[in-house]
């Protein structure tokens, strides 16, 4: 007599252990929301501006989009560890005063002003982040302060010391070759002019990226960002992690600011005013999150391609260049917007 054996039936799927769609993973990220941003308006230009779909031009964007993009790379980590540096913009021209000045004052290779000049940028960076660990104030308070500071250093100092509200030209000083081969050079693929910038640009980018996602500090970072006292409870060094932040956006500062130098040989006092904002729309354009916690390095980077397209899209359109920064106040808010959409919707698919 034979008996027929039951088959066990399967066992229950733990809800837990479910995966999220291919989609809904592609639309949890920080930058979908730029880069869908950044195609239309690619789209745009290319239709109703000629000049746009030359590969010069494009050339051009790129060059444009990576000397704010540099920048916008740390200050994007900044944000997404939950602070603001509202001196960045003049902090990039203060490397560039400090570099020129200094070798042509003394006499120096080009090269000591521009280790002079990172020192003091990296120290102008501790101080921003030693005050805001210390006292609690918020950067916005902190860093706005150190703005006004140094808008103001930079054009009496290099008034005093060079009678102008320009660097002497410093072409023909030691060391000025190499450095402006490092800094500023560019080189040419298939007939079209390429600066280097674009290169670094893409090596910050890779870099942050890879601290963010593949390192012990990339948690950290997120972690503060979205909670300090918490991480700090889990044994997260927040101070540290803060402080070292504010000293890479110094750093990208200082490497935008001799790109500056090198590139015109001599440097404006007043230049980098509202450029702060720049960086900081170009962070946001690309996902990160004024409340911190959430973002990233590539967002940022689109974001600051975002702004390079618009700024000279224009121009090749022919359309009056007084609307750009109403362009640009919407194509912030619709960004928020947008951002906020994609991820609250990627938050109901989870």
């Amino acid at each position: 007599m034979s008996q027929t054996v039951a088959t066990p039936a399967p066992p229950a799927r733990d809800e837990r252990l479910g995966r999220r769609s291919a989609l809904a993973r592609l639309l949890a990220r920080p930058e979908m929301g730029a880069l869908v941003g950044a195609i239309v308006i690619y789209i745009v230009f290319f239709i109703v501006a000629a000049p746009f779909r030359e590969a010069t031009s494009l050339s051009t964007v790129l060059y444009q989009s990576s000397t704010y993009g540099i920048v916008a790379v740390a200050v994007a980590l900044l944000m997404i560890g939950g602070e603001f540096d509202l001196s960045a913009g003049v902090a990039v021209t203060s490397s560039a005063l400090v570099a020129s000045m200094f070798s042509y004052q003394f006499t120096a290779n080009m090269w000591v002003g521009v280790v002079v000049s990172l020192v003091v940028a990296l120290a102008i960076g501790f101080v921003n982040g030693y005050l805001v660990v210390k006292t609690a104030i918020p950067s916005f308070l902190v860093t706005l302060g150190t703005f006004f500071m140094l808008r103001g250093l930079n054009l009496a100092m290099t008034k005093q010391v060079t009678g102008n509200v320009a660097t002497n030209d410093v072409s023909n000083i030691d060391g000025f070759g190499s450095a402006q081969n490092v800094f500023a050079s560019q080189f040419t693929v298939g007939g079209v002019s390429i600066r280097i910038t674009l290169l670094w640009w893409i090596l910050f980018v890779a870099v942050a990226t890879w601290v963010l996602l593949r390192t012990r500090v990339g948690n950290w970072i997120y972690a503060v960002g979205g909670s300090a006292p918490s991480s700090r409870a889990v044994g997260v060094p927040v101070n540290r992690v803060k402080i070292g932040l504010f000293m890479a956006v110094s750093f990208l500062c200082w490497f935008t600011g001799m790109h500056t130098l090198f590139a015109f040989n001599t440097v404006q006092s007043g230049l980098g005013v509202g450029n702060e904002f720049i960086y900081i729309v170009a962070a946001v354009v690309g996902g990160c999150l004024l409340t911190g916690g959430y973002g990233s390095a590539i967002g940022a980077a689109i974001g600051a391609f975002i702004f390079g397209m618009a700024q000279l899209g224009i121009v090749y359109a022919g359309w009056n260049p007084d609307w750009f920064y109403f362009f640009l106040g919407a194509l912030l808010l619709g960004a928020i917007l947008l951002n906020t959409y994609i991820r609250r919707r990627a938050e109901a698919s989870r």
